[in-house]
């Protein structure tokens, strides 16, 4: 589990590499700004940070903050309520990213994702995309992709998003903002104060579906804690 420190460190890191492109956030956007690690506690090597704009039963918009050779674990958006699963853009910012989708193997790929030695990186083809560079991936296909060196922006434009739905190749990842957000400045920032933190379920490999007594210290966006198992 990431501690508070690391998670406030990766947000100022985040909101330092956004303002340096030239991308300004709010006071609120910036308190609530997602540190994914997967449940992976390799958040240097396996994660992102992630502003959403919007996130409607329509349309999403992001920014993902990716630090030098970074890399967001292979996953793909499946279909859901009679929909072919998200469609998405990526349009990058600021670095280079290299994207890997189905299709043909590239060979001599220049990504390098740590855990690769698992097995659990299986989309080959490589796309390399710089600043003003953009791709877009169909839905229920399998992606993952890793800053260069010096990290990297990408710009999110896509159908609504649903991150409890995403299914990744890892069977050790889990959906972990729920490990990472800052639960009462999110819940602050929604209710304008009004509220207090409540409990939350944490399901295996951590325990049984329960209440856990005292409550817990963070939470998913929408309070829940997502279990790709």
């Amino acid at each position: 589990m990431l501690t508070r420190t690391q998670v406030q460190q990766a947000r100022e890191c985040a909101q330092a590499t956004l303002e340096a492109a030239g991308l300004r956030l709010t006071s609120e956007e910036k308190e609530a700004i997602e540190v994914v690690d997967f449940g992976l506690n390799i958040l240097e090597e396996v994660g992102a940070q992630i502003v959403v704009y919007v996130n409607t039963g329509r349309v999403c918009a992001k920014e993902i903050v990716l630090f030098p050779n970074q890399t967001c674990a292979e996953h793909r958006h499946p279909p859901y309520d009679g929909t072919p699963g998200k469609e998405e853009t990526f349009r990058v910012r600021a670095g280079l990213v290299y994207l890997h989708v189905e299709g043909e193997p590239t060979p001599d790929p220049k990504a390098r994702p740590a855990r690769a030695e698992l097995g659990v990186y299986s989309a080959a083809r490589e796309v390399v995309m710089g600043p003003g560079e953009q791709f877009l991936i169909p839905a229920n296909t399998r992606h993952w992709f890793q800053a260069g060196g010096d990290g990297a922006i990408v710009s999110e434009f896509s159908s609504e998003s649903r991150d409890d739905l995403d299914i990744f190749t890892d069977p050790d990842i889990r959906r972990a903002t729920a490990l990472t957000l800052d639960r009462k400045a999110f819940i602050d920032i929604l209710s304008e104060g009004q509220n207090s933190m409540g409990g939350a379920m944490l399901p295996p490999p951590e325990g049984v579906w329960g209440m856990p007594i005292g409550g817990c210290e963070f939470c998913l966006r929408f309070n829940s804690l997502y279990y790709m198992g």
